[in-house]
């Protein structure tokens, strides 16, 4: 197979400044122009013979900058031979790099062999690729250092479950980069939440409880002072808490489930958490207070909250909260809560009477901060 087979695809001007340029400038123009046109699905098998001949070729250009031009222009295509793509790997950082990073012809036992022989720089590549399966995670906590570790960290592609976690842990206990950067995953088990509290800076401690549950006695001792470089909103947990009984439970157990908590967890468009709280103080099972809260009237609601012990001065709040919250919808995303919250409390506050002046000042102030604002929170009530 020929070169000439591709005629019908490539100019004769292309093939010629790719095999006679003068320089390396128009030698690489000429890969980038020929790597875009063979990079199609629609070839017949004798041109893709054609094509892989071509890139093989290119691939043993002395010239630094043309293997560039073909690491960079095929780096996601799933055409690169993986003969070519192996030896591109192994090639100088500026070249293997684009190609470790987002080629999808690689397999697990390939990522490995790289993970094994190759420098930091190109474990970084790989622990970045849009999906890491478990065994590459394995091995990049066998080899990789604390950049490449706490890449993997922060990718949610990469495929942490309690082995890779503990093995973690293991190996990378003192190194405060890589425990930060699990704060940045988009979810970690609460199990392994607990093991990193002591091991974060401040700034991803503030980060971890804003976005991710802790189990409820650590998120107390938190909220409480036990840990003094960092305060918590137990409002923001009450919002990421997955086992909510046991969330409200250690609340009241903790002397920390105030009116003025509860009042808050509703304003903030919690509404699970409202509804657990109420049951708790009601002594009544999740389904009956839900059913008394929304669906039994006016009266259903007023009874409930009645059973609670809660300060009759905030009815008229909750019923306003409870009322908006039927006729408002939230809309998709962060921005959506965010609004959502927002018009919560405008359409309430009309009739929140007998609310204290100074503990709506406070729910306002909260309101316009929301997760963006750093500072820590303090408790009301």
């Amino acid at each position: 197979m020929s070169i000439v087979a591709m005629r019908s695809r490539l100019t004769d001007e292309d093939i010629r400044r790719l095999v006679k340029g003068e320089n390396a400038e128009d030698r690489a123009m000429a890969a980038r122009k020929i790597c875009q046109r063979i990079d199609t699905p629609e070839l017949t098998a004798e041109e893709r013979a054609a094509a892989n001949a071509i890139i093989g070729m290119i691939a043993e250009d002395s010239a630094t900058l043309v293997r560039r031009s073909l690491a960079v222009t095929l780096r996601q295509s799933p055409h690169l031979p993986k003969d070519v793509a192996m030896k591109l790997a192994m090639d100088i950082e500026s070249i293997a790099v684009p190609v470790i990073a987002g080629s999808p012809v690689f397999d697990d036992a390939e990522l490995i062999e790289l993970i094994r022989t190759q420098p930091a720089a190109k474990l970084s590549a790989i622990a970045a690729r849009q999906s890491v399966s478990k065994p590459v995670v394995m091995s990049l906590i066998d080899y990789a250092d604390e950049a490449a570790m706490g890449i993997a960290a922060a990718n949610d592609g990469a495929e942490f479950d309690d082995e890779a976690f503990d093995k973690t842990i293991a190996r990378f206990a003192e190194s405060r980069s890589v425990m930060d950067s699990f704060v940045s995953r988009s979810v970690l088990p609460i199990s392994f939440t607990e093991k990193i509290i002591a091991r974060v800076s401040d700034d991803a401690l503030q980060r971890l409880v804003r976005r991710h549950a802790l189990p409820p006695q650590i998120a107390v001792d938190i909220a409480e002072g036990a840990r003094e470089r960092a305060t918590i909103d137990l409002v923001d947990q009450a919002g990421v808490a997955p086992d909510m009984p046991r969330f409200i439970e250690q609340m009241q157990s903790a002397g920390r489930l105030t009116p003025s908590l509860i009042l808050r967890g509703l304003l903030r468009g919690h509404v699970e958490f409202f509804e657990h709280a109420v049951a708790r103080l009601a002594g009544i099972p999740h389904s009956k207070a839900w059913l008394l809260i929304h669906d039994a009237g006016p009266l259903g609601l007023k009874a409930v909250f009645e059973r609670t012990g809660l300060p009759p001065r905030l009815l008229p709040a909750v019923r306003s909260a409870i009322d908006t919250l039927h006729s408002i919808e939230m809309g998709p995303g962060e921005a959506g809560r965010i609004l959502f919250r927002r018009r919560l409390v405008e359409r309430s506050l009309t009739q929140f009477q007998g609310v204290p002046e100074e503990d709506l000042e406070y729910i306002l102030s909260r309101l316009d901060q929301d997760e963006s604002d750093d500072q820590p929170a303090r408790a009301i009530g």
